[in-house]
């Protein structure tokens, strides 16, 4: 199935929490709902739980990352 890459919004602070947490193998989970909806808006279908991979490194503008498995387009 493939991957979608979803880039969330967020703040320094925000960031340093959720890559805490995910570092101490717990989940932050406003941050992989909002991942998860996000594939929503996009007009896929999440086939997994969002994986978090790591926050982008801006020096304005952070962003978390997050890696969704989803369901292929394929038609009848």
């Amino acid at each position: 199935m493939p991957l979608l890459r979803v880039h969330l919004d967020s703040d320094r602070t925000t960031a340093r929490r959720v890559l805490a947490l995910h570092q101490a193998g717990s989940i932050h989970h406003e941050s992989r709902e909002a991942a998860r909806e996000q594939v929503w808006r996009q007009g896929r279908t999440p086939a997994g739980d969002p994986v978090f991979v790591g926050i982008t490194n801006g020096r304005r503008n952070v962003q978390l990352l997050y890696d969704v498995e989803v369901y292929s387009d394929t038609g009848p």
